[in-house]
């Protein structure tokens, strides 16, 4: 590895929660069942791994909540993937535990992704990357008041603290943390989170113009299950 490598190096790592029947995406019951919301997150998840693993010169970690879980989802990464096990009172604490853990571990530029987004397009994360050459901290706001994606280009932990999270609060509360703390800020293009009724057609409408190689998982899942809509996805689409 060179020297200017070694300054750029680069991870993303993606909020993973194991999901739980009755606990998981519990806002898209109905029109999913509890079970169908799980296994919709869990195909989510995998097609967010497989989008951030095409990422050239950026490494993939899957922080994992709880902790315990950790070890389920072991065979379910790509080889060389770092797995974290993290937990807190709620997502800013699991931010802190990743992102800080990423700086121990060497790397200059961390950035934290969701993990219910799998249409993001890849230039938002790289170009992401590319705005920590000169922002302290990057954003990708999602279109419910929070954020998709956080980059940082050193810990950060106070970013994290006393937001009022999982509230259409979040991204102002974030931006007016980081002018207190002196952190320059550049924001992406905005993004949609998978979580209710809306997104899930959103979401459906949206495979049915992609290339039908992409999100394997995501349009498995839809060819499996019944979901009430006014459009179908053809199962001959399906990618092998």
């Amino acid at each position: 590895m060179s020297g200017e490598q070694a300054l750029r190096r680069s991870v993303v790592v993606i909020m993973a929660k194991h999901p739980e029947v009755g606990r998981t995406k519990t806002r898209l019951c109905p029109p999913l069942s509890p079970s169908g919301a799980a296994e919709l997150y869990e195909a989510l998840l995998n097609d967010t791994i497989t989008l951030v693993s095409c990422l050239q010169g950026i490494r993939l970690a899957v922080a994992v909540t709880p902790a315990a879980a950790v070890t389920a989802w072991r065979p379910g990464v790509p080889e060389g993937a770092l797995l974290l096990p993290v937990e807190g009172a709620d997502i800013g604490v699991c931010l802190s535990q990743a992102t800080g853990h990423l700086f121990a571990e060497g790397f200059s530029r961390v950035l934290a992704l969701n993990s219910d987004g799998p249409t993001l397009p890849a230039a938002h994360i790289e170009r992401a990357e590319a705005l920590l050459e000169r922002s302290d901290v990057v954003l990708g706001p999602s279109e419910d008041g929070g954020y998709y994606l956080v980059g940082l280009r050193r810990p950060s932990p106070d970013l994290f603290r006393d937001i009022a999270w999982s509230t259409a609060c979040v991204m102002a509360q974030t931006l007016d943390r980081a002018a207190a703390l002196g952190l320059s800020v550049a924001l992406l293009p905005s993004w949609y989170d998978i979580d209710t009724a809306a997104d899930l057609e959103r979401l459906r409408a949206e495979l049915a113009c992609l290339p039908p190689h992409t999100l394997a998982w995501t349009r498995r899942f839809f060819v499996q299950h019944e979901v009430p809509s006014g459009m179908a996805l053809d199962a001959s689409r399906l990618p092998g």
